[in-house]
């Protein structure tokens, strides 16, 4: 429906449920519409290399797969496509800008130092492509994408594509949009989600999760599964969880620096890994094939969090299972997304590990258990004792010694008189001392008045003497 008018180069909306293939709608024509270096009018261009295409992205993880996507069908015309995203190196990114790219897939805050610095040039775009606009603005991106479309020329093509349409998205339409054309994949009465998905919702506890997750995960026909969780530390230390239990799992979320975030994608990717535990931060776009279960560990924040979560399984055509865990302190806020969502699940049903109806549900097989394998029990080392070295013999004697020297013993009475003689000397000097320090009478007091210590012999002025005739 979209490539005629996106390939005719009009402005366009482009509304559809996620994993319905949004990606190749402004991909084919993007593509179709620049000119590559194996094109004739190449060399005729005013200024070849600039980049004539420009996509942004919320996330850096889908910003990568967009790239993958736009090389696998550009590989007739080999078009020369560039990444650009936070949390990796300046240097490659100036080194492909230098030597030429025809189109930019990034996020908004990488793009924007690009262009503050003048390394990235975007007034020669044809074509803008807004992805998952929404979640731009839920991020906060709203100012950035506003600057870096300032940067492009008023006769571009802009081209905006999201799984949900809010009214600030209506609102960034009318101000960068001329006279777009606005398509919906589906009819105003279809549900959001894709039928395709198994919905589940239970009421379980915050500490009997782990314990269900686990028997889902060893369900029949359960191959690579996604959980996702609100907090990073959460998503951790499920990851942590699972793998003491003996699952193949990994965590991705914003923590992690990007190179292990692109690890860890990849090893969910090449089957070495069949569980991903995300936070929101992998919930849009993603497309990993094969998922069968997406759970949410957490009650999602609002309806189109929940929507984007479900819909990394039931992609393409293929069916899915949803579960969710609503915990009791969540069910206000699951009644809120039922009802926008127009669900059948109002009141969840109390549900634990052990819940009959878990296992009849998720076709898990009777007697599983929550442990691939029993935890490790690192049994305390023995403490290593050394033998005591022999010492020698040490050489003690009850001498008096100087210097190492013997001193030479006295007898008892000289020993007595020695002691006598002194003390006596001690006393003596310090009679005289204290006699010399005395004054001639007593000390006055420092402050007040008169002393009170003076005798009145001393307090009296002493009278001349009488002259003698």
């Amino acid at each position: 429906m979209s490539l005629p008018i996106a390939m005719a180069g009009t402005d366009m909306i482009g509304q559809a449920r996620t994993g319905t293939g949004k990606t190749l709608a402004f991909g084919i024509a993007l593509l179709e519409r620049i000119t590559v270096p194996t094109d004739p009018g190449y060399a005729d261009m005013a200024f070849p290399g600039k980049p004539q295409a420009f996509v942004m992205t919320p996330t850096r993880e889908l910003a990568l797969q967009i790239t993958e996507d736009l090389k696998d069908a550009s590989t007739v015309r080999q078009a020369r496509i560039l990444t650009v995203y936070g949390g990796v190196g300046y240097e490659p990114q100036l080194d492909a800008l230098t030597a030429g790219v025809d189109v930019v897939v990034g996020t908004p805050g990488r793009l924007l130092d690009l262009v503050n610095r003048r390394a990235l040039d975007l007034s020669h775009v044809k074509v803008l492509v807004l992805d998952e606009a929404d979640e731009m603005l839920d991020l906060g991106f709203l100012p950035d994408v506003d600057r870096l479309i300032a940067k492009t020329p008023a006769s571009r093509q802009t081209l905006l594509f999201s799984a949900t349409m809010p009214s600030a998205i209506v609102s960034l339409s009318r101000s960068h949009l001329s006279q777009p054309v606005n398509i919906r994949a589906e009819g105003h009465d279809e549900q959001t989600t894709v039928p395709a998905t198994t919905q589940f919702v239970y009421q379980a506890h915050d500490l009997d999760k782990p314990e269900i997750v686990s028997r889902i995960l060893q369900a029949d026909h359960a191959g690579k599964v996604m959980i996702f969780t609100r907090t990073k530390r959460a998503a951790q230390r499920l990851a942590d969880d699972l793998e003491e239990r003996g699952f193949s799992a990994t965590s991705i979320h914003g923590d992690l620096s990007q190179v292990l975030r692109e690890k860890a994608l990849t090893k969910f990717r090449e089957d070495r890994v069949k569980v991903l535990v995300a936070t929101d931060v992998a919930a849009r776009g993603i497309d990993v094939a094969d998922i069968t279960h997406v759970i949410n560990y957490e009650c999602p924040d609002d309806e189109k969090t929940y929507v984007h979560r479900i819909g990394r399984t039931g992609r393409a055509g293929n069916t899915g299972v949803a579960v969710t865990l609503v915990d009791w302190a969540d069910i206000t806020r699951w009644k809120v997304i039922n009802k926008a969502l127009g669900l059948d699940f109002t009141d969840p049903v109390e549900t634990y590990s052990t819940s009959a109806h878990l296992f009849t549900d998720l076709h898990i097989p009777e007697g599983t258990k929550g442990r691939l394998r029993e935890a490790r029990r690192e049994e305390p080392k023995a403490r290593e004792r050394k033998p005591r070295e022999a010492r020698p013999p040490r050489n003690r004697t009850r001498r008096r010694l100087h210097n190492g020297e013997v001193v030479a013993e006295q007898s008892a009475d000289e020993g007595a008189s020695a002691v006598t003689s002194a003390t006596a000397a001690v006393t003596g000097s310090s009679a005289e001392s204290g006699d010399n320090d005395k004054p001639a009478g007593t000390r006055r007091r420092r402050r007040g008045g008169r002393g009170r210590g003076r005798s009145s012999a001393d307090q009296q002025t002493p009278q001349p003497e009488p002259a003698q005739s």
